[in-house]
């Protein structure tokens, strides 16, 4: 699903104009920002946890130890 969010002072200038352009697209939904108020992420700062530097795993299964058998090329 892709939405175009639509800040409200466009609204009355493009909601109609999008959702037009979209009409054929199901994937599409054509939505307006309501969103009130200051930014709950402003002004908080990063606690320790954040400082350390990410810890990235590999999930993947380890190798198999061992070598791969010595194969002869292909005559041609």
């Amino acid at each position: 699903m892709i939405y175009c969010v639509i800040p409200p002072e466009l609204a009355d200038e493009l909601f109609d104009k999008m959702v037009e352009y979209y009409k054929d697209n199901p994937n599409v939904t054509v939505i307006i920002d309501r969103r009130k108020g200051p930014d709950r992420r402003a002004g908080k700062k990063a606690g320790n946890g954040a400082r350390e530097q990410r810890l990235i795993r590999d999930r993947r299964r380890p190798r198999i130890p061992g070598t791969f058998p010595e194969t002869d090329a292909p005559s041609e």
